[in-house]
This record gives structure tokens, sequence and C-alpha cells, in this order.
């Protein structure tokens, strides 16, 4: 007679993934990949510093004010909490200027810098060295870049934060140092209770696009606290009946056991102040304003050929127009009004984002003058470039054009650690002098040579408030 297999002899789906989790150590990072952790780590810190005044993060700061919590876990500019709600607050402050870096797959884009809240407050709340840090981010990278790949759910109306709920729960718990049972618990719980809605990102745009990571950030660790104390969680969350894979994803393989710590050499960092699939195209932009001739104020029409996924989800393609812009959400997802704005001021920082820009008369009329057309040849070279084609032509009948495929900061281009220290110190500049950038930076380094708390120490210390440009010159 021949036995089944049973769920007590049969390592399932989340098991191996919780034994690749487990197994991995700081000397399986190779040292082109520990250098881009930690300028992610740098441009990740930077981007929250510069979100610290942010109206809906004094708003998120003063309810985990009045909630209180364990004190455990460092908060980015003074005070403590548990290391969930100290995660939802600094994957909020790194998520809402929409700088962080990204991870591009044929049908999902994710943001895997988002893991860094959890795996910052898991770690620091044990008092973790660097190494268990950097270890555990090069995990959340691989986690969240693999399901990408392999597991895209947007076409489905999931958001990308569901890849994130595997990842955030698996970092959190490798940070927490928990032992390979657990983690696929941690992992399990996470992942079956964190499968968002596409909608986040669609029609008119709210907060919530800029916190519904942060929710995963938070729930991926408590997730990883609960197994921590013994809690179990769905052993088939991925292959079982009505699992992941049967409900949302369908099917798909992933061998954890020969998966590495790389995943990081494949993830890009942003050069605008926008979202990821406009990047080339703004480059493009730059370019046409700084031809001799050009006039933005004489400007007839704007025509942008680009690939197919940027067409979709922000030049008015299958997730909705994109001409109704009043507040940043709407505006740093709008193709059109980010096009608009750089041609007329030639930068996007986060000062276009003042509600006074977004709204101005002038980008607004230009931004209905901006056509935005997908191409077949473009679609199929993504997202191994990210092809863009722009031509402008002025009312007298001049016109200019511009091509890009990639920019700085994309796989070709690669952002060095001058490169991040520069953007860093744009961003955090306001909130934090020189003497403190310089040991913040000087800390993410040489990361593996310091505990957690040292980093958190400098953090801590950043100004909630800006503070005038005499006072944070170098």
């Amino acid at each position: 007679m021949t036995t089944s297999t049973t769920t007590s002899t049969r390592r399932t789906e989340v098991q191996q993934l919780a034994e690749f989790v487990d197994r991995a150590a700081f000397e399986d990072i190779s040292p082109e990949a520990l250098e881009q952790l930690k300028i992610r780590v740098l441009d990740t810190l930077g981007v929250a510093i510069g979100a610290l005044d942010a109206e809906p993060i004094r708003a998120v700061r003063g309810l985990l004010d009045d909630l209180g919590g364990v004190p455990s876990a460092t908060m980015i500019g003074g005070g403590r909490t548990a290391p969930d709600r100290a995660a939802f607050f600094t994957s909020a402050l790194s998520r809402y200027l929409d700088f962080m870096d990204s991870y591009l797959a044929k049908g999902e884009t994710g943001h895997p810098s988002d893991n860094l809240g959890a795996v910052l407050a898991a770690s620091e709340s044990v008092g973790g060295t660097g190494k268990d840090m950097l270890t555990a981010l090069a995990v959340a990278y691989q986690v969240q870049s693999r399901l990408s790949d392999e597991a895209p759910v947007r076409r489905a109306g999931f958001d990308h934060t569901t890849q994130g709920a595997y990842a955030a729960a698996a970092s959190a718990a490798k940070a927490l140092g928990l032992p390979a049972e657990q983690i696929a618990h941690a992992v399990a719980i996470s992942g079956t209770a964190n499968n968002a809605l596409r909608v986040t990102r669609t029609g008119t745009l709210s907060h919530w696009k800029g916190l519904a990571y942060p929710q995963v950030a938070k729930e991926g660790t408590f997730a990883a606290l609960l197994a921590g104390r013994g809690i179990t969680g769905p052993e088939e969350v991925f292959e079982g009946n009505k699992g992941f894979k049967q409900s949302i994803a369908g099917d798909f393989t992933i061998d954890w056991s020969t998966e590495d710590l790389e995943a990081v050499l494949r993830s890009i960092i942003k050069r605008h102040n926008a979202e990821i699939h406009s990047q080339s195209a703004l480059d493009a932009a730059q370019e046409i304003r700084s031809q001799s001739g050009f006039d933005a104020d004489a400007i007839e029409s704007v025509r942008l050929t680009t690939f197919d996924v940027a067409h979709s989800i922000i030049g008015g393609g299958e997730e909705g127009d994109k001409r109704t812009v009043r507040t940043k959400e709407e505006a740093d997802h709008s193709l059109p009004w980010m096009l608009a704005v750089v041609l007329l001021d030639g930068e996007l920082n986060p000062g276009q984002y003042e509600p006074s820009r977004i709204t101005a008369e002038d980008v607004q009329q230009l931004m209905t003058k901006v056509e935005v057309t997908p191409d077949e040849g473009f679609s199929a070279r993504f997202p191994d470039e990210m092809p863009a084609d722009l031509s402008v032509t002025l009312t007298d009948g001049t016109s200019f054009h511009a091509s890009r495929s990639s920019y700085e900061g994309f796989h070709s281009d690669p952002l060095d650690w001058d490169g991040a220290r520069r953007k860093f110190d744009l961003l955090a500049a306001p909130f934090a002098a020189a003497d403190l950038r310089d040991e913040i930076a000087g800390v993410v380094h040489v990361l593996e040579s310091h505990a957690v708390a040292d980093l958190t120490a400098a953090l801590a210390r950043v100004r909630t408030t800006r503070v005038h440009a005499s006072d944070t010159a170098a």
C-alpha cells in the first residue's frame, strides 16, 4: 500500500523559504552587494529624514505618541516605541516622498527599501549588530524581488505590497534571530493576512498610497513577534487549498535552496523625485529643456512614446486618467504633470510638490498638452531598459527631441557612494546639520563594524522641523 506524503514529513514551500532565510549569513553577501546595500540604507534614510515635516507623517507620529508602546525601538527624530510601530513610522517616512529605490520585474514593480523600517526596528529591539541588520535587509531584497519575478499580482488587482508581506516578515524574523520553524510561521501569518488591493494606486490617490507598505512593515514585524512567542501560521500558505497560488498568483516555482543574497544589485535608485517608470522620460525632458532655443512658455504639444507599464500606471492607461492632479499623491503618479513641471522648472525634487506648485496654472495647463503613447517595441525592452522618446513642439513649429533608455541610478549606471551621499545631503540638510549628517553617513558606510544602536542614536538627534540653510551648511 502506498502511503501519501503528509505535511508532517514534507517540507512545505514556506518552510523551504524559511530555511533559506535561516541559513543566510553576512559572509554570503558579495562585496559589491554589500556596498549597494549600504548605499540603499543611506538613500532610504535620506528620503525618510526629508519627509519628517510632511502633514501625513505628523499625523502618524501624533498617533504613535498617543498610543505609546514598550520603548524598545527608536523613531527617526527621537522617541521610542514598540518595534512594530517603529517599523510603521520609519517605513512611512521612507515612502512619503516617493523617492526610494525600486525593483523592476516584467509584471511587477516593488520597492525593497520599504523593508528597512521593519529590519531596523527589529534589529535594534534585540540589540542587533550592523552585520545582523545588513543580512536581514539582504534577505528582504531577495525574497521580495524573487516573488516579484515569479509571482506578479498587479494584473489580478492586487498591490505589490502583497509580495512585501512575505519579505517584511522574513527579514524581521531574521533580524530578531528566530529559528527556521518560527520564521516559517511569521512568513505564513503575514502572507496570509496582508493581500492588499491595487486600488491603492489607481484613480484618485489618497494618503494610503504612501502608507500601504508601512502597514505591511508593521504587520510583518508583528507576525515575527507573534511567531517568536509560539504562534503558528498556515503551513501551506503558498501551495495549499485556497492559498496564495490558487487564490491570487497562480502557479510558480522558486527553488530557495539555490538563492543567494545578490538581488540588491538588480534594484535601482531614483534620480528624480517621481514614480520609478518616469525616470528616463524626465531625463529626456531635462535634455530638451537645455537645448538652444527651447522656450517652456511657448510649448504647443508634448508627445512621449514609452513602454506599456509606464503608460498603464502613470501615463493615463489602465490605472486611470492622470490629468486630475490636486495632491502630492496624484502628482508623483502623473506622467503628464511630472513632464510638465520638469519642462518648466528643470527639476523634480521635493520643492516641486509644494501645494502651490502642484496646482499652479502653468503646470496644470501644460500637462493638458502632454500625450503619452505605449510602443510594443519599447515594451519588449522593459525591464532591461526603460525606453522613452520625447518630442516637444513650440507654437512657431520648432521641434525638440530626446531619447533615453536608462538614467543615473539604473542597472547600467548604478549610483555610487558619492552620488548617494549627495542625495542624502540634499534631502537631510533641512533637518540635520553637517556634523550629524557626517555621523550618520559614517556609521552606515561601515555599518558592519557598529551596533544598530549606534545608527539609531544618531537618527534620534535629527530635528523634526526644518532649520535655516545657514545652520546646515558644511
